[in-house]
């Protein structure tokens, strides 16, 4: 029984006396922890202090207490180190903070979320008795407790009101300067607390998760911690939340009571969880104004190419052609006859336009369809004239009009196809024509004699041609047949076909109507 109780004795001797008391945690999954209020530990191994919840307080306390005042050395050296993260629903407002704290008892029941971070309440803040040491990360500036801004670091004695305070920032090695960082930046932060108790030297250094220990801490401040706390003494976190969504999570944690903290390994530690929206993916950022910009120009194509098209087939339709016109056709059927009007198709080229061979969508139907500029109100005019003249005239020696059809500055005559071609590629023997016999041309002859008589004698008006010339074409037996209207007159039976002035092709002509300007 007295060896069993000699055991026990110094088993407590050992664990309060050591001067090897260190620990490091790269997570909490299976720590060993005492927690309380709204503390807990994530399936990750995160160690939550607060889970969102408005006005409430947890703490974490390493279970075993540590002896820090050894008399007659009085306190010892003691160091710490941990990495947390203050995670707000906004990025520019928290409530309210957390701290790292030194204190003889495991109990705040009685203390107060909010501004009083879970350490005290109205009446115990300040109290000498707390025997209380801490170190704040301070969200809120609360004037009661002479707080600098709301985005700092503070050493605090016994309650609230820092003994000494600084902006959060870092010093950078590199550069030499202090660099600012913000504690609800939602992004990890490394924390290392050191007292020197030959000095009485509290140092705290800071800086971001994945840069190195900096030489110059963040700020020094000289007191006598045996002065403050007992000889046992109990190490942990405590954090509060005010009105507003916040969680206070520490990763990685850990101590030495003699000689620096253990480094925790970083790669270890448990990732953060997303806080506020989900940040726009970089993928999505560079894809999307891509798609967009492809969409739109893919819309506009569609509508400039639907827009060509109309204009490439848009046709003009004036009064006249109601009450004189033929069949119409569509300038996409021309087009397509035609092959896109292509010069293999040519059959010949006149003084009004240009005639092309082509074959009618549809119907299959053989065609010619003379192509004509009408830039000026003359062209019109004798397009019009053409149409009109034989537009509603019928006989066996007349080219059969099939129709027409107006696009902006162009105009287009179809024709019956005359597979034979020009009479003047037979008188002189062009394309290797044979040579017309006399019989021939006297058919051909009295085919446009009487056709002639018929435009001038027997239809219901009067029509002069003015350009009767070789080029008129044949059919597919020899037969003369008359065409191009372009110069044609109309006029009523009984009147006087004086003209104005003389036209047609020069050697072609009557003698007498340079005289007499009658046809």
């Amino acid at each position: 029984m007295v060896l069993q109780l000699l055991f026990l004795i110094s088993l407590i001797s050992a664990t309060f006396n050591s001067s090897d008391d260190h620990f490091m945690y790269s997570g909490f999954s299976g720590v060993d922890l005492v927690i309380d209020g709204a503390t807990t530990v994530t399936p990750g191994g995160l160690l939550e202090l607060t889970n969102g919840t408005v006005q409430q307080k947890g703490h974490a306390f390493y279970p075993t207490p540590l002896r820090f005042v050894r008399s007659p050395g009085g306190i010892v050296h003691s160091s710490t180190s941990f990495v947390f993260a203050i995670l707000s629903v906004y990025t520019d407002l928290s409530a309210h903070g957390m701290a790292f704290v030194i204190t003889p008892s495991k109990n705040f029941i009685s203390a107060l979320p909010g501004q009083y971070l879970g350490l005290a309440n109205i009446q115990s803040n300040g109290n000498a008795s707390n025997h209380l040491f801490a170190i704040e990360f301070d969200t809120i500036q609360n004037k009661e407790f002479s707080d600098i801004d709301a985005n700092h670091v503070g050493a605090n004695i016994n309650g609230l009101r820092s003994l000494r305070s600084h902006h959060t920032a870092y010093y950078a090695d590199e550069d030499g300067n202090f660099h600012n960082m913000s504690l609800i930046s939602r992004e990890a932060m490394h924390v290392w607390i050191d007292y020197d108790h030959k000095l009485t030297d509290i140092s705290v250094t800071m800086a971001p998760l994945k840069v190195a220990r900096p030489m110059t801490p963040l700020f020094r401040v000289t007191y006598n911690l045996t002065e403050v706390l007992t000889d046992v003494a109990f190490i942990g976190f405590s954090s509060a939340t005010g009105t507003i969504n916040v969680r206070h999570c520490v990763l990685g944690w850990s101590f030495s009571m003699n000689g620096p903290a253990p480094a925790i390994d970083i790669a270890r530690i448990p990732k953060l969880p997303r806080m506020g929206p989900k940040p726009p993916s970089k993928l999505l950022d560079v894809v999307l104004p891509i798609t967009t910009s492809a969409f739109v120009l893919i819309v506009g194509a569609i509508v400039f190419l639907l827009i060509r098209r109309h204009m490439r087939y848009a046709e003009l339709r004036d009064d006249w052609e109601v009450e004189f016109g033929p069949h119409r056709f569509t300038y996409k059927d021309l087009y397509i006859a035609t092959e896109g009007f292509q010069e293999k198709n040519l059959l010949g080229i006149g003084g009004f336009g240009r005639v092309y061979k082509g074959i009618l969508p549809v119907s299959n139907l053989e065609v010619a369809v003379k192509r004509v500029s009408h830039d000026s109100k003359q062209g019109m005019k004798e397009f019009i004239a053409e149409i009109v003249s034989i537009g509603r005239i019928q006989h066996r020696n007349l080219v059969q009009l099939h129709g027409y059809c107006r696009r902006r500055g162009e105009l287009f005559l179809v024709y019956e196809y005359m597979e034979n071609g020009s009479l003047d590629n037979y008188l002189y023997c062009k394309e290797d024509k044979p040579i017309l016999c006399w019989g021939d041309r006297w058919r051909i002859i009295k085919g446009i004699a009487s056709c002639l008589l018929y435009l001038h004698e027997e239809w219901e008006k009067v029509i002069i041609h003015q350009d009767i010339k070789p080029s008129n074409v044949l059919d597919s037996d020899m037969n003369g047949r008359l065409g191009d209207f372009g110069l044609a007159r109309l006029y009523d039976h009984d009147t006087d076909p004086q003209t104005t002035h003389v036209v047609g092709t020069i050697g072609y002509l009557a003698p007498e109507l340079g005289h007499t300007s009658k046809n």
